[in-house]
Parts: structure tokens; sequence; C-alpha cells
């Protein structure tokens, strides 16, 4: 685990995207409890996007942003 968190933070970022997307779907869905709070938060970003779909960035392009691309 040492080793791991000695790498750059880009390819530490890399690896937990990585495993996070090893996980089956069911396990993912129940990883992550959402509060009242959160869904409205994230219901108010998807009404935003399909408002406004061209503002969207594609996935190699946030990749890119964040040096992982």
């Amino acid at each position: 685990m040492s080793d791991l968190l000695r790498l750059p933070q880009c390819e530490r970022l890399a690896l937990a995207i990585a495993l996070w997307d090893s996980l089956d779907e069911e396990t993912r869905d129940g990883a992550l409890p959402l509060d009242s709070a959160l869904c409205a938060e994230l219901d108010r970003r998807w009404a935003a996007h399909l408002s406004n779909p061209d503002a969207a960035l594609a996935w190699d392009e946030v990749l890119s942003q964040l040096g992982i691309g």
C-alpha cells in the first residue's frame, strides 16, 4: 500500500478509477449511500444538463483535463 501511495497523483487517480470500474454494478450502487441533499443536488445537475447538453464534456476531455488521459 505504501508503494501505491507514492505514485504520482494522476496515476493514483487512474488506479482508483480502474478499481471502481472493476466492481459489479450492484456493489457500486450500494457503496455510496445518498442522502436527500445529495440526491437533490444530483437532480439539479441532471436538470441543468438536460436543459443544455452541449455544455457537457466528453469523457476523454475530462480525463485530459485531469492529466490522466
